[in-house]
This record gives C-alpha cells, structure tokens and sequence, in this order.
C-alpha cells in the first residue's frame, strides 16, 4: 500500500508542475509570436500602427475557443502592452518601436 501512495504523490506532483509551467511557456512562446506579427505587418512605429483586427489578434469567440482550443496570444498581448514593448496610440491602433523592444532585456527574440 505504501508503493500505491507514493505512486499517487508523484503522479499529483508531476500534473502539478504541468498546470503551473505549461501556460507560462505558452505565453513566452507566443509573446515571441506576437512581436514576429507586428514585424511582420510592418506595425513598427507610430505611423504604422494598426488595429487589432488588422494584426490578427482579435481574441476569438467562445465558440472558437471551443473548437480549436486556447489562443495564448491575447495573454501575450496583454503582457506586452503592461510592459510597454507594445504601444497604443490614442486611437486605438497598435505598434512597437525599436526602442520598446530594446528596452525589453527581459524578452529574448530570435533574430
């Protein structure tokens, strides 16, 4: 019985670990991918800046979520405006600067 007990600790233990480390790597995982996004449409400067529509970041409906599980990027997204590597302009639109993402030590990006 004693094996039986320890088996289960373990086991607990291990899908423990799991449920605090697998969102925070999906999140760095999908920070990197946010920023590539807004390389990618050119949304880097004030001028540049877009919707979140446009950058395709629009959090998806219930529905969605549903069918094709979690998207980590709004939380991403979130983090990064808390941060201030992503900027909004008055109305709304998104962009990075060359500044923000340099002042970011703590974001690790693949060139």
């Amino acid at each position: 019985m004693g094996r039986d007990v320890i088996f289960l600790l373990a086991v607990g233990m291990l899908v423990l670990l799991a449920w605090l480390l697998i969102p925070t790597w999906m999140i760095k995982r999908n920070i990197r991918e946010v920023v590539h996004i807004f390389q990618k449409k050119n949304a880097i400067g004030i001028q540049n800046a877009k919707t979140i529509e446009e950058l395709g970041l629009k959090p998806k409906s219930m529905l969605q979520r549903i069918l094709r599980g979690r998207d980590w990027k709004p939380q991403a997204l979130d983090i990064l405006v808390q941060n201030n590597v992503v900027l909004m302009r008055e109305d709304g639109k998104l962009y990075i600067t060359e500044g923000s993402l340099a002042s970011a030590t703590w974001l690790k990006l693949k060139k």
